[in-house]
């Protein structure tokens, strides 16, 4: 790789990084494994009880997952499987904080696991194995079928490893003066559910892997926000909505709006308007550790709407702001093979990206005079 040089009086080197060098190491070996499993999927019941016995019983692990899940009347009225489900650690999201407990994630299904799986983890993520059983694994690059293989590499540390950014988003809500039946925030000056108060408003934070979404939600008008970068007026954005993007989410609806698709191992933060009433606002792409806002502009006709990630949708009134910045817990996603290959194979299996016909091969008979079209 090239290297950067300081100046011949330190004589010191900075290199860049290697992306190859990153790797999977563990300081002991990991105890508590988390799986999530696609609800509503009655295929995946058999892959979920292979692996969650496979876990138990010949890796001796702790294995957590969620309550409803194991609450399946499938599984519960399945006697070969009692055992094992009674060894289950459960939890419920939104009550149980399971996030310093949990050494190792697997999900089995598409990329919404992983998504999911990303949102239980509010500050550090412990690494994630995702295996391919959903409609769409751009995401989930390991194959189900060779699970056991697989999973010993990872144990003993053999596998690459892809840290995907995600973006700190602060909400604040312009909220008038609270009632006293309202409640108070806790110790932490945080309400229920990631909400504090200050003395603007109602505070939320959340870390979002994919895409944080501003939409004009069912007003017939075009959306009117104010984009700000570091504390200055960059644009107004007029059309049906922006999308704030990292990398990983560069892929997802930001593509189907027009934009470039950027590598997970990048750091940048990309902006991409959805129907912009204006031929030459094209998408762009900013530096990692910038802070956007993003405010309704004071002559909006409308409030809009924002969701992260497709959760927690809300809508967004004149005085609400969005501040997002790159966040300092990236998702640790275990590679298959690579980061390089993995990407591409992606790219080329789920979005069939560059797929056509080839031009065949002139023949040694042909006339050098013909052309081909």
């Amino acid at each position: 790789m090239p290297a950067l040089h300081c100046s011949e009086q330190d004589g010191e080197k900075w290199h860049i990084q290697d992306p190859a060098s990153q790797r999977l190491t563990w300081n002991k070996p990991p105890v508590n494994v988390l799986v999530i499993r696609k609800i509503r999927d009655d295929s995946l019941l058999e892959p979920f009880k292979e692996l969650c016995q496979f876990l138990v019983e010949e890796k001796k692990l702790m294995v957590f997952v969620e309550k409803k899940v194991a609450d399946d009347v499938t599984l519960t009225n399945d006697e070969a499987f009692s055992s094992i489900c009674k060894k289950l650690c459960t939890f419920r999201e939104g009550f149980d904080d399971i996030s310093h407990c949990i050494d190792l994630i697997i999900c089995l299904g598409g990329d919404g696991t992983l998504l999911y799986a990303s949102s239980l983890f509010q500050g550090s993520v412990p690494p994630v194995m995702a295996f391919h059983l959903g409609s769409l694994g751009f995401l989930t690059p390991f194959k189900f079928e060779s699970y056991r293989t697989e999973v010993a590499k990872v144990f003993e540390g053999n596998a690459a490893i892809i840290l995907r950014s995600r973006l700190k988003v602060k909400v604040v809500k312009d909220v008038p003066e609270r009632s006293e039946q309202d409640g108070g925030p806790d110790e932490n000056g945080l309400e229920p559910h990631g909400h504090g108060s200050s003395e603007a408003g109602k505070v939320t934070l959340l870390q979002v892997l994919n895409e944080v979404v501003v939409d004009r939600g069912p007003s017939s008008y075009l959306s009117n926000v104010d984009l700000y970068l570091d504390g200055r007026l960059i644009t107004s954005v007029q059309g049906d909505g922006v999308i704030v993007s990292t990398p990983t989410g560069s892929t997802a609806y930001a593509a189907a709006a027009g934009a470039s698709m950027i590598h997970p191992n990048v750091p940048a933060i990309m902006v991409t308007p959805i129907c912009p009433h204006s031929l030459s606002f094209r998408p762009i792409v900013v530096p990692a550790g910038v802070e956007l806002m993003i405010m309704l502009s004071p002559d909006a006709r409308n409030t809009a709407w924002v969701s992260f990630d497709g959760r927690k949708r809300q809508e967004i009134k004149h005085g609400d702001s969005i501040k997002i910045t790159t966040s300092c817990y990236p998702v640790p996603s275990i590679c298959c093979h690579d980061l390089v290959y993995d990407w591409f194979d992606s790219l080329a299996q789920c979005l069939h990206w560059n797929v056509r016909k080839k031009q065949t091969r002139l023949s040694e008979a042909s006339d050098s005079s013909d052309t081909e079209n």
